[in-house]
């Protein structure tokens, strides 16, 4: 393969990535072209632009970055699945779904948007991540379908790139005077944002090796995100829905379009629901069925899903809807058309789903453990032989481990492993053992030279933890890993092996700038989500012999609370009030949304009299004095925080700042 490589320090395919890609080549279904055929199936237009631009000025969405996947070369440096899964989310523009009904455009965000023509208007489901790209989307199918006004938008899912955009397609206004719908299934408020509250620092950072945030689009870097190419960064909107599904199967009529709706809670999202259009027999899937195995766990840090609960709801919807429907299109990826083709994808969704979490149980019930189920779970070849079994998104291996952590958790069982001790307490134990860096170095140096990249990785990560200043150590590390991610199938697990790589070599990024929540999801926070982060902001060794009770009031919402400070923890209760409180605190909901989101401070409202305290002040200075401001860069391999100077924290710590908003993962 030629081409530079973006990083000076990177490295070529070796000898065995080469065969193992050329392997795949030999023996992937590359015979059946259906999933190309209907990716271009229906093609209306491509705007003359690849980028959007975003308000604020920076570039939202750069479709052409990806351009060189159009070469028409093979990448020895991209699996082959992965780099056929990559060309085919190059589709961008209008496309039919339904003739004269149903639109998508797609290749403006990690997911599509869909237009469902009404009497009189748009229905608009999913309307991307961001305000700029739905609303250039809208602009596209206005000006080449005939303008007409967005009667409603549905939500199909609580995750960021299947609302975020709705301030581009309707307005706040009329959506509260019920001139436009905004349906979503219940319980979607709150885990649109409650899912990423808690550990949303965490999962910021996290997320740099998941979607490769700081990869350049290049062969040897990012190329595709499974579902999509990647996740636009314009402005982030919500705005409640006025309408809540909260029935298993609830059917509804909008302007002339009747819509079942199916709830289907704890799948792909906490909230999630499908879609089908009887007039037009066509079937929305949301991101229950995408063409591609989804995660179980996704990497960036989230609760587990229930892949049983997953496969049983995409068979509620096969034997419900996959008799009629003629079409099946999603948020993600591109329609399915004919009944037979719809069954066929349904059911190899739903199997895959299944045969991961019984084979995966059946084994962990023989005595494989969470350590060994990577290596040991594999799909049928049944399955492998389809495309839409292959896990892009998620990875046979992480998956297999989530369904063992949902149902036995993290613990092998062994006592040795019960309270391990910390990887840079251990590693210099084995480091030792092993009779120091220049054996490792050499053994580690011959395992590469034969292809045992994981190997490698065993014995260099205990060296490189035990040394975290050892650059030799590092950047063999970082060669391996480097190998490795070329050589898999799920971007997911391809971008945190080639992110781990880059930041080995030359640490993690500086200058990278936090990630400011907008006004629309801190409006989203409700108060206890609020005070829950707090206590998790909490550092417990300050509050040491620290006691109190507070009451907080919120009058424009009726909203009580009682907030204790005993023994380390705080703890909060809503819709009581303490007798004796040491202090309370009244403040406007709204005045205090200003304050999470940064706009204003406890004290700037004291003085313009829109916050009273009544009692005695010390309890909120004192909890004021243990609140820690979290920041994403934080090191996740040893010796690669980037040696910047430390600059001064300016923020409140009462704001809220990283709540993990990205996509469908």
């Amino acid at each position: 393969m030629k081409g530079k490589h973006f990083d000076p320090a990177g490295k070529s395919p070796s000898t065995f990535t080469v065969e193992l890609q050329n392997g795949l080549r030999k023996t992937l279904p590359f015979d059946d072209k259906r999933d190309f055929e209907e990716a271009q199936r229906g093609f209306v237009a491509a705007p003359a632009y690849k980028q959007i631009m975003a308000d604020a000025g920076n570039v939202a969405w750069d479709m052409g970055s990806y351009d060189f996947l159009l070469q028409g070369k093979d990448f020895d440096s991209v699996n082959p699945s992965l780099q056929r899964q990559a060309i085919l989310n190059m589709a961008y523009g209008l496309y039919e779904v339904v003739p004269g009904k149903i639109y998508q455009v797609r290749g403006f965000d990690l997911a599509n948007i869909s237009f469902i023509k009404t009497d009189t208007g748009w229905i608009v489901f999913d309307p991307l991540t961001s305000k700029e790209t739905a609303r250039a989307a809208l602009e596209l199918v206005n000006e080449k379908l005939g303008k007409r006004p967005v009667v409603a938008v549905v939500y199909s899912h609580s995750h960021a790139d299947h609302f975020g955009g709705v301030r581009g397609v309707v307005s706040e206004e009329d959506v509260r005077s019920g001139k436009v719908l905004v349906i979503a299934p219940v319980g979607f408020m709150e885990h649109a944002v409650a899912e990423n509250v808690y550990a949303g620092n965490a999962m910021t950072r996290r997320m740099f090796f998941q979607y490769g945030i700081l990869l350049p689009r290049s062969p040897f870097g990012h190329v595709d995100q499974s579902i999509g190419k990647n996740t636009a960064s314009g402005n982030l909107g919500l705005i409640e829905p006025n309408r809540y599904i909260d029935q298993p199967f609830e059917t509804m009529t909008v302007d002339g379009v009747i819509m079942e709706f199916q709830n289907t809670p704890g799948t792909e999202a906490p909230a999630e629901m499908n879609t089908y259009f009887p007039q037009f027999q066509a079937f929305w899937a949301a991101e229950n069925i995408t063409g591609t195995i989804h995660n179980i766990y996704t990497l960036r840090g989230a609760l587990v899903r229930d892949s049983l609960a997953w496969s049983k709801n995409i068979n509620n919807a096969l034997y419900r809807y996959g008799n009629t429907a003629q079409v099946m299109f999603a948020s993600h990826s591109w329609p399915r058309w004919g009944n037979e083709r719809i069954q066929e994808v349904m059911r190899t969704q739903r199997d895959s789903y299944a045969h991961l979490h019984n084979e995966v149980l059946h084994l962990a019930n023989q005595g494989v453990t969470i350590n060994e189920i990577q290596n040991v779970y594999k799909q049928p070849q049944s399955l492998k032989t389809q495309w839409a079994a292959h896990s892009y998104h998620g990875s046979e291996e992480h998956n297999s481990r989530a369904v063992i952590n949902r149902y036995l958790g993290y613990w092998d069982a062994n006592p040795a492993t019960l309270i391990p001790l910390s990887p840079r307490d251990s590693a210099p134990l084995y480091v030792e053992m092993m009779g120091g860096s220049k054996k490792i170095m050499t053994k580690s140096k011959q395992l590469y030279s034969q292809g045992k990249y994981r190997e490698a990785t065993e014995l260099l990560n205990k060296l490189v933890y035990a040394q975290p200043d050892n650059v030799p150590a590092k950047n063999l590390l970082a060669d391996t890993y480097e190998q490795i991610g070329y050589q898999k199938e799920s971007p997911s697990v391809r971008n945190s092996f080639l992110a781990a790589a880059y930041e080995l070599r030359h640490g993690m990024p500086a200058g990278v700038p936090p990630k400011s929540n907008g006004p629309d999801m801190i409006k989203a926070m409700s108060t206890d989500l609020w005070l829950n982060s707090l206590a998790i902001s909490m550092d417990s060794k300050k509050a040491d012999g620290m006691k109190f009770v507070m009451n907080l009031v919120t009058p424009d919402n009726g909203q009580k609370f009682v907030v204790e400070l005993s023994n380390s923890a705080l703890t909060n209760i809503k819709g009581q009030q303490a007798k004796n409180p040491d202090l309370t605190i009244t403040i406007n909901r709204s005045d205090l949304e200003l304050v999470m989101g940064g706009k204003t401070t406890f004290d700037q409202l004291l003085t313009e009299g829109k916050v009273k305290f009544a009692g005695d002040r010390k309890p909120f200075d004192q909890l004021k004095s243990t609140l820690t401001i979290f920041k994403p860069d934080f090191e996740l391999i040893p010796g690669t925080k980037a040696k910047t100077p430390n600059i001064p924290e300016t923020r409140d710590p009462f704001e809220v700042r990283e709540i993990a908003v990205t996509g469908g993962e």
